[in-house]
């Protein structure tokens, strides 16, 4: 474990320092919990629901040898007190001296945009490491620094976090690094001394307006990251250019494409949809896209320049994930692992031996003659993509099990109900995370988007003369209803959770996972038969 002098931390931080200069700090902590004795450095942030500096004195009788803070505190004689502008920025650049500056000897690539992140950022591992180019992972699902996937706190670690994890994979033999940059991550400066290689922008959708407010902002806070990139970087004594790559078939590319083009980086774009490329621009293209229940396959085209010498390369690929979206993240990561030297043929090759990332789009089986598909659909855009690739693979009907998360954006919920009706045959409304909100009431707020009619109230006819929605509070009934009514040839869609095993209530936390709950109803069913 790396230590260091309290002083040679803070040189490049404005600071005001109490205390020992030459005290050694061994650990770096936000959460007074986790303070483990002597030699810790315990910083007070503060957030919306919460104020570290209430925490100091749990740290300091943890052990803490010094506290950073924004404000002035009371502490025991011995423990040094750092006081900065903010607990966050200056925790982030102790980190980054702390660990070694690790980003500075990985190439890092960060993916960010509203869907397809987290599937991305896998891909792009796992073509990386195919092809010989030890990769870690960071995102959704946790993270990947040796051996296994270890769960994390957020899509984007906290900035001393992030710059732990780097660390063990620098220690653990990788050479490369895939990460999720949440726009709350980007804002926050999760992000902000990570040393970009690559960033790679996979759309814009309607997602985390409680946070940022506006969608400009929303949009701000993602092509921050491309301004960040620079021109060129320095791996292994040369410079390399740093790379974007944008998705030009979502409409606020341009925003993104300004922004990667301020900071003087390589662009290279891509679409799904047939679009040709950016003036100036490397591009990537799919073509012949079949999709169905055993996987997708498509050509995809290599633009190198432009003009009467462009280069063209073409390359099939057949991949077991399902569905036109995953298209698109994939050639995403095409171009990613292509800015960092794959070959194009070694990157097909590689995705089409890519397994799938858990509770996207994953089937669960057994051996019932109709589909059941859970996904973390969780926002209006990626419900209405999951519905559709559904509906392309269903013989039958499509029934949707869905919720919404408490105590986030509000706004999306009408749109998801409305969604919902117009896409599926019939969708059974139930929980999700509530959270610290009834579930009624959220509830509530996405039937009106469903219905004119009131909670309760039966929609119009649309499965069997019944109603084409109902509302089932209790997230495993609500499974297990949608599972009895399923026939021949159907498509059952549980979204919202994905890979998730838990659901959090107000007052507690509880373990819940669809594809155990569909599983278990899928037996009952057989059983029952």
């Amino acid at each position: 474990m790396p230590h260091n002098s309290l002083e040679s931390l803070l040189q490049g931080v404005s600071h005001e320092l109490s205390g020992d200069p030459s005290t050694e700090i061994t650990s770096l902590s936000y959460d007074s919990r986790k303070v483990d004795g002597q030699g810790t450095l315990f910083a007070a942030f503060v957030g919306a629901r919460f104020d570290g500096h209430r925490f100091i004195d749990e740290a300091v009788r943890r052990g803490a040898s010094a506290v950073l803070v924004s404000e002035p505190v009371q502490v025991p004689e011995g423990v040094s007190v750092v006081r900065v502008k903010d607990t966050r920025a200056a925790l982030a650049e102790i980190a980054r001296v702390f660990y070694g500056d690790p980003s500075s000897e990985l190439t890092a690539i960060g993916v960010t945009g509203t869907k397809g992140k987290t599937t991305t950022a896998f891909m792009i591992s796992h073509i990386l490491s195919e092809s010989g180019r030890p990769s870690g992972l960071i995102g959704t699902m946790g993270y990947m620094a040796g051996k296994g996937l270890e769960p994390g706190p957020n899509t984007t670690p906290e900035a001393a976090d992030v710059q732990a994890i780097l660390y063990e994979m620098v220690r653990a033999g990788r050479t490369h690094v895939a990460m999720e940059a949440s726009s709350h991550g980007i804002a926050l400066g999760r992000v902000a001394l990570v040393d970009w290689d690559v960033g790679v922008f996979t759309n814009i959708g309607h997602d985390h307006l409680d946070f940022h407010i506006t969608i400009d902002n929303y949009v701000d806070a993602k092509a921050s990251l491309f301004r960040s990139l620079g021109k060129f970087g320095a791996r292994e004594g040369k410079l390399w250019p740093k790379v974007a790559v944008i998705n030009i078939d979502d409409p606020h590319h341009c925003a993104i494409f300004d922004a990667a083009q301020e900071a003087g980086a390589e662009i290279i774009t891509y679409s799904a949809l047939g679009r040709e490329g950016l003036r100036g621009c490397r591009h990537l293209g799919a073509v012949d896209v079949v999709t169905g229940r055993k996987g997708t396959r498509y050509t995809v085209h290599w633009r190198e320049s432009e003009g009467p010498s462009s280069k063209m390369e073409s390359v099939g690929v057949c991949s077991p994930l399902i569905g036109a979206f995953n298209v698109s993240n994939a050639l995403a990561a095409i171009g990613a692992v292509l800015a960092v030297g794959v070959p194009l043929g070694e990157a097909a090759r590689a995705l089409s031996g890519f397994p799938g990332v858990p509770g996207r789009f994953e089937t669960v089986d057994e051996g019932q003659d109709f589909a059941v598909v859970v996904d973390y659909a969780h926002t209006p855009d990626s419900l209405a993509n999951v519905l559709a690739t559904a509906r392309d693979i269903s013989d039958g009907r499509v029934i949707c099990v869905f919720g919404c998360g408490g105590d986030r954006d509000r706004s999306k919920r009408p749109l998801m109900g409305a969604i919902a009706q117009r896409m599926a045959d019939y969708s059974i409304v139930t929980s999700d995370n509530p959270r610290g909100e009834d579930p009624a009431d959220i509830v509530r707020e996405i039937v009106q988007g469903m219905s004119e009619h009131e909670a309760g109230v039966e929609g119009k006819a649309g499965l069997e003369g019944r109603e084409k929605w109902k509302i089932i509070l209790d997230r495993g009934e609500a499974i297990r209803e949608a599972v009895r009514c399923a026939r021949r040839g159907d498509v059952v869609l549980i979204a919202g959770k994905g890979h998730e095993t838990y659901q959090i209530f107000r007052d507690e936390t509880v373990h819940f996972d669809d594809r155990e709950e569909a599983r278990a109803a899928l037996r009952e069913l057989r059983m029952d038969a």
